[in-house]
C-alpha cells in the first residue's frame, strides 16, 4: 500500500490525483497548516528531514520531491499510460516538464507570495519577479494548443506535475492573458480523477 503524506492547500494534491489516475489503491496520512504562519506541521519532519509534502511511502522507501515522486509513480503504476514511451523522443520531453514545474516555474511564483508580504520594500524586485512570470507562462502557453495539453493532444502526467503551477498562477492573477492556460485548468479541473483526489483530500484552495 502507498502512504501519502498529504498537507492541506499543498504541492500534495497532486499525487493524490495522480494515484486517482492510475486507480492504484493508496492510503491518506493528512497534515494540516498551522494557521498562523501557513506552515506545514512539525510531525512532518518525522517522515521526512525537510519536513515538506509530499512525501510518500512506497514499500517501507521514503520518497520526496514532487517530480521525482509523480516520475516513480507513473513508471510503477501507470501501465504505459500517462507517459510516452521511454524510448522516443517524446519522453525526452515530457521528462522536461515534468521538471520543469518546480525546477524554472514554481521560483518567481513562490517570490511573488514572499515579497507581497512585504509591500512597498519589495518593489525594486516586482518588474523582475513578473518578467520571469511573463517568460514562463507565455512559453507554456505557447506550447499547449487550445483543447490539447502539455504533450500535444495526450493528457499525461505532466500536466499534473504542471497543475499547481497553473492553479497558483490563477490564484494570483497572472494567467489573465493566457487563454490556452486557462483552458487547459479548467479540463484539467474537470477530470473526474481531479475530482475524486479533492474529495479525498480536503480543504483545496486552489480548486
Amino acid at each position: 500500500m502507498i502512504k501519502v503524506h498529504h498537507l492541506n492547500n499543498s504541492r500534495s494534491q497532486r499525487i493524490l490525483w495522480l494515484l486517482e489516475e492510475m486507480g492504484t489503491p493508496y492510503e491518506i496520512i493528512k497534515y494540516q497548516r498551522d494557521a498562523v504562519t501557513n506552515l506545514a506541521p512539525p510531525e512532518l519532519k518525522k517522515i521526512h528531514p525537510l519536513g515538506k509534502s509530499p512525501v510518500i511511502d512506497l514499500d517501507g522507501q521514503i520518497i520526496a520531491e514532487s517530480g521525482a515522486i509523480v516520475a516513480i509513480l507513473t513508471r510503477r503504476f501507470g501501465n504505459g499510460k500517462l507517459s510516452p514511451d521511454p524510448q522516443s523522443k517524446e519522453f525526452d520531453r515530457y521528462i522536461e516538464w515534468l521538471h520543469f514545474a518546480e525546477g524554472s516555474a514554481m521560483l518567481p511564483l513562490m517570490l511573488a507570495l514572499y515579497t507581497g508580504r512585504l509591500g512597498d520594500a519589495a518593489a525594486p524586485l516586482q518588474p523582475r519577479i513578473t518578467s520571469e512570470l511573463d517568460n514562463y507562462f507565455g512559453y507554456m502557453n505557447a506550447r499547449v494548443e487550445k483543447g490539447g495539453y502539455l504533450m500535444g493532444k495526450e493528457f499525461s502526467s505532466a500536466d499534473i506535475e504542471n497543475s499547481f503551477v497553473l492553479e497558483a498562477g490563477k490564484a494570483r492573477g497572472f494567467l489573465a492573458n493566457y487563454p490556452n492556460l486557462l483552458d487547459l485548468l479548467a479540463r484539467l479541473q474537470a477530470r473526474p480523477a481531479y475530482k475524486r483526489a479533492l474529495e479525498k483530500g480536503g480543504t483545496y484552495a486552489f480548486a
